[in-house]
């Protein structure tokens, strides 16, 4: 089952939602410290005034004490839509009250400061507090006084409350807003990525040309993924078109042979004709045999041609090529060839054992097959500084220079005189040895006739 993910729009939308919403809550925060700071500032402006009014109306009477003519306008400037209760109390010098709330609460002059601000609570009620301390001239002295003045908070609450409300209101448009613009902005960015989901899907299941539509630079490394991997596919896809052409190609004959002498060995009223009708089934079964194994091995080698990882180890190629030299002494020896070996010393290479067995295993196959009986077959390995070399020389009749090039094709061969074969043998050869970073060359004999078939490997391919 498919895994389903959201959206890239939803996810970019859960994302600034969430950090708004962060951010806003920050803000908000902020927003509701400044709107307290603020409804104070604005009462305790109000309060001051009130106080100040007050205390512009406190006299000295004849007998030296302290008198006041409350002027209700000073304590109707308190008044709110909210209905809040406004106290006052007037204070002479220390511990002399004047007149008002005597249970009012006052606050201490502090230092530099005329007016004093704070909150308290007054009949169980919150309650903002100004105390202004001045004092009353008789005309040869001073006669020192206080006012207070507080209201109940319930204007002040509002007026927070309201400000409060008004920045959300501004951030929860603002959120809408950015959310809206960031939906739309996402949808004509994704317009590119619909384009190319509905050139892909509108493609035959053959086309398998690289990606041309215009995308953002953040999908073109995506898109060259894909383009890549449509090379890879169509090379397999060819690679594979190759094989089963090649296969029905080469098959086709030896399966004729096949039906054709069952037919005869079906009709034959002799034992011999029967008997030999067999034989030439039987070879054209491992003819055929043997074509469909190098068919698969040039299968193989093409796809390791295009893993960008082989699994390569450390080859000694003397021992290698001594031991898959003894395996074919008993076939060189019933062909009347003589196969042997020179070479000393480990030679190491870093390469894939299999395909350099079935390299060696071509090349010793095709000298005893045509070299000729009577002829001598020698297989070296050597090194230098530069380079690791194997060779397999005979003195057979060998191939002219002019037909060399042809013999290294697909399905060429050098000579069709009778002899099994299907042109396969040194092209495999040639592509083991390129896949191993080496060269394959066509040589005359050291001695004269005869051919020497040599490869050529590069020393940092060596282990």
């Amino acid at each position: 089952m498919r895994n389903v993910t959201r959206s890239l729009r939803g996810r970019l939308l859960a994302w600034l939602l969430a950090a708004t919403a962060v951010l806003g809550s920050l803000a908000l925060a902020d927003t509701w410290r400044e709107a307290r700071q603020t409804a104070n500032e604005v009462s305790d402006r109000v309060l001051a005034g009130s106080a100040l009014a007050i205390a512009e109306r406190v006299v000295v009477a004849e007998d030296g004490s302290l008198e006041v003519d409350i002027p209700y306008v000073a304590l109707e400037m308190l008044t709110s839509a909210a209905q809040d209760r406004v106290f006052y109390r007037v204070d002479g010098p220390p511990g002399i009250f004047i007149t008002g709330y005597q249970a009012l609460p006052t606050l201490p002059r502090r230092e530099g400061q005329s007016t004093a601000f704070d909150d308290a609570t007054f009949r169980g009620e919150p309650i903002r507090v100004a105390t202004l301390a001045r004092s009353a001239s008789t005309g040869i002295s001073s006669v020192p006084f206080t006012v207070t003045v507080a209201e109940t908070t319930m204007a002040r609450r509002q007026l927070t409350r309201s400000i409060l409300l008004h920045s959300a209101l501004r951030l929860a448009l603002m959120m809408s807003g950015a959310a809206l613009i960031v939906w739309i902005a996402v949808s004509l960015s994704l317009r590119p990525l619909y384009r190319l989901s509905s050139a892909i899907a509108e493609r035959s299941p053959d086309d398998l040309d690289p990606i041309g539509e215009h995308v953002p630079s953040e999908v073109e490394g995506l898109v060259e993924t894909v383009n890549s991997f449509m090379v890879r596919l169509n090379s397999a896809l060819e690679a594979l078109r190759h094989f089963t052409g090649n296969a029905s190609h080469q098959l086709r004959t030896p399966l004729a042979v096949v039906r054709t002498q069952l037919a005869l060995a079906a009709r034959a009223e002799e034992a011999g004709d029967l008997a030999a009708a067999i034989a030439r089934a039987d070879e054209a079964v491992a003819h055929a045999e043997r074509v469909l194994a190098q068919l698969l091995m040039m299968a193989r080698i093409d796809a390791a041609a295009r893993a960008e990882g082989s699994a390569l180890t450390d080859v000694d190629l003397t021992g290698f090529a001594r031991s898959l030299t003894a395996d074919h002494i008993p076939s060189a020896a019933e062909a009347g060839i003589d196969l042997g070996f020179e070479g000393e010393g480990a030679v190491l290479l870093r390469g894939e054992p299999l395909l350099l067995a079935e390299m060696l295993k071509n090349l010793i196959s095709n000298a005893i097959l045509y070299a000729g009986r009577g002829a001598e077959v020698t297989v070296r390995v050597s090194e230098d500084d530069a380079a690791v070399c194997i060779e397999v020389e005979d003195n057979g009749p060998g191939i002219p220079p002019h037909r060399r090039a042809d013999v290294l094709k697909r399905f060429e061969r050098a000579s069709s005189a009778g002899l099994p074969g299907s042109g396969l043998g040194l092209p495999i050869v040639e592509e083991i040895a390129r896949l191993h970073g080496g060269t394959l060359t066509l040589e005359d004999a050291s001695r004269g006739d005869g051919l020497r078939v040599v490869i050529r490997l590069m020393r940092e391919r060596a282990g």
